[in-house]
Formats: structure tokens, sequence, C-alpha cells
């Protein structure tokens, strides 16, 4: 689900347009003003670190927690600043048209004109290790890596600008929890004459006699029904839009060909969900969200588990975010009093689970479940020594391997943000490539693999779909609508 969202923030542009997909009935909840701590060894026994909300909070907080390192802290505050006025960048190169976008890579300018761009091929780890040589301040400006899901070393220092941005000032919940994202989408897409059918599975998608798009095959009980239509829109991703949904004549296409080459999937992931016997205030639980790293040098700790053996990586887990979804709504106690939840997040390799890929779910075998079981005992012996008094308080906990979420959210390989955000994807050449209009006629992407991971990217990959699908600029409309709402709201 969704742990949280940055920008939501009344009068901001992504506030106006999730309130105009939910007709202003999706509330959100402010997360508090330390919205992340960083964890750096044992909770407990370790350094923990605060993350500030606010434009000048956020790196005020470092230098309180970093004296001496005050011109560390200035420098990354001008080179995340720089990047994320280039972030637009991404939106007009999927949107122009291909040959002006090809014509802008080529030339070379980019680079020079837009700090995004020459940014976008330094690894995180590059930069921030030429900022300081403080291990612990390295840690702590690359601990958001998680919510893309790549190492520092791998990582793009403009992706990782994009989500430090995001989150300056403040970050937020959907109150009532992530469901009511869908149910409160759902009337509008119904107003609009829209349906959403769920357990529809998608077969495949549809091509007529000319090699075009038409529609999709579902399966319904047993039966697969067809569903026409003028345009397909897929949001399940470049790999299973490509690779299973289309037919083998229209996945040679060269330009579907050149977009799986550029992509590699991303890493998996690896969740525990656990359900509490007691309220946020008798189990100390908090709303703000921890990153527990087992040492401070992030690229280190994290390489070395990727490359162990599954029976050792699951006994030395270095990395854990923990987050209490029902301490984070306000909305939670009333509706469920006396009780809490708890989600805790890790990357898993897909391949260390995939020797049973073909075994029907909940009936893996006892190598599997011991497997499973191994990752979740040793995730909560760490959870434990950050929130005490929750070890005889479990009502429910259940694991979920990258094979969970290859069977219920379909991704290929477990990951978790689609397609993996490395340094190769921010390239100025790749962000043009991949665009909503594919090679199949009437066939258009959108979501995390369009645009970029996560709500916010899912959001914005919508917003260049809906563009090239209805052939106007939404963001131009979205600019007008603030401008109008702005005016309107002056005058009250």
């Amino acid at each position: 689900g969704i742990h949280y969202v940055g920008e939501m923030q009344e009068g901001s542009t992504a506030r106006l347009v999730v309130d105009q997909l939910t007709e202003g009935q999706l509330e959100w909840a402010r997360l508090p003003a330390v919205y992340d701590a960083v964890v750096l060894g044992e909770p407990g026994r370790g350094r923990t670190y605060r993350i500030y909300s606010g434009k000048e909070e956020y790196f005020q907080g470092l230098k309180e927690q970093f004296p001496g390192e005050g011109a560390a802290i200035e420098e990354f505050q001008r080179l995340v600043k720089s990047a994320g006025r280039g972030t637009v960048l991404v939106g007009v190169l999927k949107t122009i048209p291909r040959a002006l976008a090809t014509l802008l890579c080529r030339s070379g300018l980019l680079p020079r004109l837009s700090p995004f761009c020459r940014l976008a091929s330094r690894s995180l780890k590059e930069v921030v290790d030429g900022l300081t040589a403080d291990r612990q301040l390295r840690a702590v400006f690359s601990y958001i890596f998680p919510t893309y899901g790549v190492v520092p070393s791998k990582a793009s220092f403009s992706m990782h600008s994009i989500l430090v941005n995001h989150f300056l000032r403040g970050a937020w919940y959907p109150k009532g929890g992530a469901g009511e994202i869908a149910f409160h989408t759902i009337p509008v897409i119904r107003k609009a004459g829209g349906n959403v059918l769920g357990k529809a599975p998608v077969q495949r998608i549809l091509l007529d006699s000319q090699g075009k798009a038409c529609g999709v095959s579902v399966k319904k009980g047993q039966d697969l029904v067809n569903v026409f239509a003028p345009v397909i829109i897929s949001d399940a991703g470049i790999f299973n839009t490509y690779e299973r949904l289309l037919p083998a004549e229209a996945r040679a296409l060269p330009e579907i060909q050149s977009q799986l080459h550029m992509a590699t999937h991303g890493e998996g992931g690896f969740t525990v969900f656990v359900g509490l016997n007691g309220s946020r205030e008798e189990l100390g639980l908090e709303p703000t969200n921890y990153f527990i790293y087992a040492g401070d040098d992030l690229d280190e700790i994290m390489n070395r588990y990727l490359a162990s053996s599954r029976e050792e990586a699951a006994k030395n887990i270095p990395l854990l975010f923990v987050t209490c979804p029902s301490a984070k709504d306000p909305t939670w106690e009333t509706r469920h009093p006396g009780k809490s939840t708890l989600a805790i997040v890790t990357f898993a390799k897909y391949e260390w689970f995939e020797e049973w890929k073909d075994k029907q779910v909940n009936k893996r075998g006892d190598d599997y479940e011991e497997l499973k079981k191994t990752f979740v005992d040793t995730i909560m012996q760490a959870v434990f020594k950050l929130y005490p008094r929750i070890e005889d308080r479990i009502e429910y906990i259940s694991g979920g391997t990258p094979l969970t979420n290859q069977h219920y959210i379909a991704s290929p390989r477990g990951e978790i943000y689609g397609i993996d955000h490395s340094i190769a994807r921010l390239q100025a050449e790749a962000i043009a490539t991949v665009r909503a209009q594919t090679a199949v006629p009437n066939l258009y992407l959108t979501g995390q693999d369009l645009c970029l991971g996560g709500f916010m990217g899912a959001l914005q990959g919508a917003l260049i779909c809906g563009s090239a699908v209805l052939k106007r600029n939404l963001y131009v409309d979205v600019a007008r609508l603030k401008k109008r709402t702005q005016a309107t709201d002056s005058k009250k």
C-alpha cells in the first residue's frame, strides 16, 4: 500500500490533481514534523537521526545533528534543489514530438542547460562521498533510497533529489488508509461513464487485422470475454504489457524491443504485516517511519546482502523500513479501538524464492514456509528492539515474498516499483524513448513504468498518458485550473 506521500499541502498542484480525481472526497492526514527517522546500527544502541519537514527545517535539522558539517549540508541542499528544478524535463521529453525529443537528446545541450540532466549521470554515492568524509552523514543524505529501490552506487543523484524534494514540505497519509484512494476514485470513473471490474484479469491485448489494438480478452470465471474499445491503456507495466499481453508479432516490433532492452526488473520486496492487540499509546507506536540500517556504509551492507545466499540473507537483513499505518491514520482508533498495525518492508532477491514460483499460493511447501519464517523472525527481532512493548501482543503476522508480489500485484519478478530506477533510466534518451504512445496503434502505457515509481510517479504517468490520448497538454489544463482556483479562493 501507500506508506506516505509528499506535496499534499493545500494549494499544491499535486493536491489539486488528486482532489479532481476524487472530487475532493479523499482527505489527507499530515504526519508529524519528524516524518522519518534513520537508525544506524541496532535500535536502542545505534544512533538515531531525525528528518524534519520544511524547506529550511530539513537542512537546519541536519546541521543541528551534524555540527561542523554545515558546508557539506549546504552544498547537498544546493545540489538537491538545482536537480529538483529540472524534473519538469521528464514530462517535457515524454510529451513533445518524438523527433524533437530525439534532436534535443542528441544535441548535447541538455546537460549544459539542465542540472537535472547533468546530475542524472552521477551516482548518489559518488556525489555524497564527495561532499563529506563523515560516514554517518553520508548515510543520512542517502537514507531514502529504499523509496525508489536502488542502492546508492547504482542510483542517479537526480532520482534521489526527486524524492528528497518530494518530502521537503512534509509527508501525508490518506485518512482511512490507502484503500480510500481507490474508494473515492471509482465513483468519479463511473460518473463519467466508465467502470472498474475486480476479479477480471486481462489475458491478452487484442489486435485487429491491421495490427491495431482493439480490445482486451478478460477472464470471467473459467471463460474468456472479449471487451472491445477504440483506445487501450495499460497500467500493467512494460514487461507485462509487451511480453505477456501482446502477441509475438507485435512484441517483435523494433520500437518495443528497444524499450524492453532499456528496461531491467526492479529489486524484489519482502513485507511483513503485523496485527497487534493494543492501542498506539499502550504499545508506544509512532506515526514516524523508521529506516533501520545495520551499519553506516549503506551501499556495502546492501550489496553484501543482495549477493549472499538465501540462507545467509534470511539471518542478516541490513535494512528495514518500519511503519505503523494505524498510528498515521486519525480515523483508526474510532474504527478499530484497541488494535494496531505495523508493516515492515525490505528487499529480497526473486532468485532466492524462484524455485517455488510454479507452486500454488499457500501450497508452496515446508521449505518455502521455513525460509519465509526465518526472514520474518530476523525482521521481528529488530522491530522488538524498536517497539519492545509489542512482543507479546501480536495477534496476526504474515510475510510476503517476491512470489507474493508476483501473485497479488502481478509484478513479473516480485518488484515493488516496476522497472529499475537505475542511472540508465534517468538518462534523457531513455526518458524520451518510453512514451505513452506505443508502436502498436491505439495502445498506450501509463503508470509507474511510463514516468517514475510510487503514487506521485504513477499520477504523473497518468497525466502524460492522458495528454497523449486526448492530444492536448493536461499540464496546461492543470495550471489554468490552479490559477482559477486560486483566484476564486482569494475572493472568498
